[in-house]
């Protein structure tokens, strides 16, 4: 016998706030609820206008073949560790960065060579590289790690849980997102609060927030309902339908509710769609995912559009989520890692240029995420789960062409790696992070509320702002 679920009026209400939906889009189905979280939170104002994307590469990318060890030192423990998968010293030769601060001990980078089309961004101070970031809770080392001596994050290595720890703090099941904790605080100063997170790759919870909701796009432009204008051929259906979508008549609490969100999603791909109609035309051209076999060069070129139109839009302050898979090389890594850097470079070169072209590069600041970084040693053709990375950050505002963060030593059991040169990070995500939302005008008591582990960074060797922003 299955039991009715009874709610008391503070139950149904929390109910109906997760439940609320910002886009109802068509699919297999005529319509579809995105749950989230809804509410106008203000704790913040700006002026002037900000952007945030993540790049997040789902699977775990590969941070050897992403920033390749080029001295002579540690190219040689690369090369012992990944026989048959390394790049030569010679490919990677014209990529090598000469940042405007040296490394320790005379440790020298060079980009994968399909990242070559980043190379100028860098040595123009507009790119920086991040060296060894993961998930934290507090600063670690590997012997803290062994002895499990201090918290770490939840199910280490896993795919889910790391994903969900990156953009949330969370294992997997979390609420909330950074991202939309960030929304949550600066959302008031938008003309339209539910245009502050934006994902144009599906769902994540990087963008939810407590009031903060996200809204999704697709890589082609704002999502319609299947009954916007016809519904099989009929337009008496349509208006039926969107009656019903909108709560036309309805006395009960989660049909108004439901309705409500209805009537505000057609509401918005008619501002959206208005918008978008005015955006300056760019000459910067797009990688087609039909080329590419990833759609991120199109899921950028909108978030650009959108960017383009946020004054029209009444956006001071929005947060983007854009992403691309493929990344979990146990095998194959000599063939589809390159691939992988290639779409990454191509999408990445199209979405800056695109914003200097606009007059808007200083106030736009894209970052890449992953899982966790992969193992130093190969695994015949590939390579497995690891923990710490490397990863970039690109925009106007970027103190760029340098590293920031702390050189791990590359080797197998080695002193920064827990076996097979998984690195144990000395960046957190939460120093990462913490240092875009200052940028982004998140005051310093709010950064906890944020990035709730920040305050163990306090005094740490990079402290709770790495200053690349």
């Amino acid at each position: 016998m299955t039991m009715p679920i009874i709610f008391g009026d503070a139950s149904r209400r929390a109910f109906l706030k997760r439940a609320s939906a910002v886009s109802l889009v068509g699919g297999a189905a005529p319509f579809v609820m995105n749950l989230a979280s809804i509410g106008e939170a203000a704790a913040a104002t700006a002026t002037d206008y900000k952007a945030l994307v993540c790049v997040f590469l789902y699977g775990g990318n590969d941070y050897a073949n992403t920033l390749v060890p080029f001295d002579a030192a540690q190219y040689a423990v690369y090369a012992a560790q990944r026989p048959g998968l390394n790049y030569s010293q010679a490919s990677v030769t014209p990529t090598v960065l000469k940042p405007s601060v040296a490394l320790p001990n005379g440790a020298q980078y060079a980009l994968a060579p399909e990242l070559a089309k980043l190379l100028p961004i860098f040595d123009a101070g507009k790119m920086a590289v991040m060296l060894n970031v993961g998930t934290l809770v507090q600063p670690t080392t590997k012997a803290q790690y062994q002895a499990n001596s201090v918290p770490l994050p939840p199910k280490l290595l896993s795919h889910n849980d790391q994903q969900s720890y990156w953009q949330s703090s969370k294992p997997e099941g979390a609420t909330s997102g950074w991202g939309g904790r960030i929304g949550d605080l600066l959302q008031s100063g938008n003309g339209t609060s539910t245009l502050t997170c934006i994902n144009a790759a599906g769902n994540a919870v990087f963008l939810t927030g407590t009031a903060a909701v996200q809204y999704a796009i697709s890589p082609s432009g704002p999502i319609a309902l299947n009954a916007r204008n016809s519904l099989q051929g009929s337009a008496q259906a349509a208006t039926l339908l969107q009656q019903l979508i909108g709560g036309s008549g309805s006395s009960h609490l989660f049909g108004t509710e439901y309705g409500t969100i209805g009537k505000r999603s057609l509401g918005l791909y008619s501002q959206i769609t208005t918008a978008l109609a005015t955006a300056p035309v760019t000459t910067t051209v797009f990688p087609a995912a039909a080329d590419t076999q990833s759609s991120l060069g199109a899921q950028l070129q909108e978030v650009a559009k959108l960017i383009s139109v946020s004054n029209e839009l009444g956006a001071k302050r929005q947060v983007f989520f854009v992403s691309t898979g493929r990344f979990d090389t146990h095998d194959g890594l000599d063939t589809i890692h390159p691939l992988l850097m290639t779409n990454l470079a191509d999408a990445l070169r199209a979405f800056y240029d695109t914003t200097v072209e606009l007059g808007i590069s200083d106030k736009v600041t894209t970052f890449t995420a992953s899982d966790f970084g992969r193992a130093l040693t190969s695994n015949n053709d590939g390579t497995d789960h690891g923990w710490g990375s490397m990863h970039f950050v690109l925009g106007g505002a970027v103190k760029g062409g340098r590293y920031y963060g702390i050189n791990p030593t590359l080797a197998n059991n080695g002193p920064d790696d827990i076996g097979q040169g998984r690195l144990v990070p000395t960046m957190s995500v939460d120093q990462y992070g913490a240092t875009m939302a200052s940028w982004f005008g998140v005051s310093a008591s709010n950064l906890s509320t944020v990035l709730p582990n920040i305050g163990n960074y306090t005094g740490s060797p990079l402290g709770t702002d790495v200053g690349f922003i």
